[in-house]
């Protein structure tokens, strides 16, 4: 009796450990290649507004981060750095800078919704073209799958 307690006591913790290496995995093998520099320095010449994307908001861990910088346009959002990779990221403008899930929660529903993202390194999002980034103030990377926040950046 006590053999098969330990056998499924095991074979529980690995298919556990599995099935979380494979949330984490899964999108950085599945994701799209990095985009040239040069590509994104041609976008960051054409940008509106600046940010950074920092390591030390109250909201970042060593799972949950962005380092990065970050320029707006009216119509290419682009990343020249990284973010901490997972699943199911959004990108969101608010009119509040944020840098916690507590502080993002209450005022989602306000956000703007951009783009999906699926790339962690180097990357560019379009922005929808209903969407005019000047009534905005920050960029949020958000994982909606666990409802946490990943990065943030003001940039007016």
């Amino acid at each position: 009796m006590k053999k098969i307690i330990l056998l499924l006591f095991t074979h529980t913790f690995v298919l556990a450990v599995g099935f979380g290496l494979g949330v984490y995995f899964l999108p950085i093998l599945t994701a799209p290649k990095s985009i040239e520099i040069s590509k994104i320095n041609e976008y960051e010449q054409k940008s509106l507004y600046q940010a950074e994307f920092i390591r030390d908001l109250r909201g970042s861990d060593p799972f949950h981060w962005g380092e990065a910088k970050v320029t707006i346009s009216d119509n290419k959002i682009t990343v020249n750095g990284s973010i901490a990779p997972g699943p199911d990221y959004k990108l969101y403008l608010t009119s509040e800078f944020t840098q916690h899930e507590d502080e993002f929660l209450p005022i989602k529903e306000m956000a703007q919704y951009v783009a999906e993202v699926k790339s962690f390194e180097n990357f560019v999002v379009n922005v929808p073209s209903n969407v005019d980034v000047s009534k905005f103030n920050t960029v949020v990377i958000w994982c909606e799958s666990f409802n946490e926040f990943i990065t943030a950046a003001k940039y007016q």
